[in-house]
């Protein structure tokens, strides 16, 4: 150890030498939904959940008010996207109802599902403020 610090070329001098404790509990805390879980039941969730999404917006918002733009076969990913008019202000709606999802231009709502944590009645919840505001 020398008695003045000398820090290292490049990025190297970005790293430390001890992680933070808090930093560590928190991805430990993170990585806890892991446990006993296979990235193949992580992808089925994800598919029934998306699938599940779908269907209930088929069924409860009035037909030809919005438009699936998701492949509705397994080449989708943990996403759903719709198109309608007005899409920002739906968004808006959305997220003063707590359901949030983003909207990208000029039409798409636009919804992800994290299988990990997201359950399905969170998806029917979502599904359902839909239909309350969709116009």
């Amino acid at each position: 150890m020398e008695p003045t610090y000398r820090p290292a070329a490049g990025i190297v001098k970005a790293r430390g030498g001890t992680p933070e404790i808090l930093s560590l509990l928190a991805l430990d805390a993170a990585l806890d939904v892991w446990d006993g879980v296979t990235i193949d039941q992580v992808r089925a969730k994800s598919l029934r959940l998306t699938e599940f999404f779908i269907r209930c917006v088929d069924e409860l918002v009035p037909a030809g008010a919005l438009r699936c733009v998701t492949p509705l076969d397994e080449w989708r990913g943990s996403q759903v996207s719709l198109a309608c008019d007005n899409a920002g202000a739906v968004m808006d709606a959305l997220i003063d109802s707590n359901v949030v999802g983003d909207f990208r231009q000029p039409d798409i709502l636009r919804f992800g599902f994290a299988p990990l944590y997201i359950c399905f009645a969170d998806a029917l919840r979502a599904a359902t403020v839909l239909a309350d505001v969709v116009p």
